[in-house]
């Protein structure tokens, strides 16, 4: 197993409810940044990926947890991703399951959950834990529900970034994200960007 986490704090109190697990469940590393997450994935092999959503990079700057994720699932497809995470917004949960995750686990109150967790998506289940999977029942999609590349478009949108750069980042062209971003609001009864950047704002899209 490998934990990646920015929080000293988190990482201990991985690290102890592992070694409670009977047996115990082998920790190989832990990464504190993104570069050492990617690193660590890129010289050795693990079963199972805990991870943060978001980890910061050694220069300060955040990194794209939906990027990520996909970048994680792309280049090692052979490893099971847990995401800890104090996240709870619906819309970005499921754009999280929609990479390919197979474990959701809430920080909040759910850590006793992670060696559960562990075990189900290394055995090729998935796991939610009982907090976010409230909340997932409580916000089913509907007919207007978003996709996941509809959520990081509108979610990248708001942080300020503009089609053009969003385009870049995600390696589409600068058509597609407009259309995204256009399908969303759609969706969404959206009729100009003052009203997406407060649904941003208010539904937890936006830092």
């Amino acid at each position: 197993i490998f934990v990646a986490d920015d929080h000293a704090v988190v990482l201990a109190g991985v690290r102890a409810i592992l070694q409670r697990t009977d047996p115990p469940m082998t920790l190989l590393a832990t990464a504190d940044s993104g570069e050492k997450l990617f690193e660590l994935l890129g010289r050795e092999h693990c079963d199972v990926l805990v991870t943060d959503f978001a980890m910061p990079q050694h220069d300060g700057r955040g990194n794209d947890g939906l990027r990520m994720l996909q970048t994680i699932r792309r280049n090692h497809p052979d490893v099971r991703i847990v995401v800890l995470t104090m996240m709870d917004n619906p819309s970005i949960l499921r754009a999280v399951l929609e990479t390919g995750v197979q474990g959701l686990v809430g920080k909040a109150s759910a850590i006793a959950d992670l060696p559960v967790a562990i075990a189900a998506v290394a055995a090729g289940r998935r796991y939610i834990s009982s907090d976010l999977q409230a909340g997932l029942e409580a916000d089913r999609p509907t007919a207007t529900g978003l996709s996941a590349r509809e959520v990081e478009v509108i979610r990248l949108f708001a942080e300020g970034l503009t089609v053009s750069e969003i385009a870049l980042r995600l390696h589409r062209s600068v058509k597609t994200i407009s259309r995204q971003k256009n399908d969303a609001m759609r969706k969404l009864g959206i009729g100009n960007h003052s009203q997406l950047y407060a649904y941003a704002r208010d539904h937890g899209l936006k830092a």
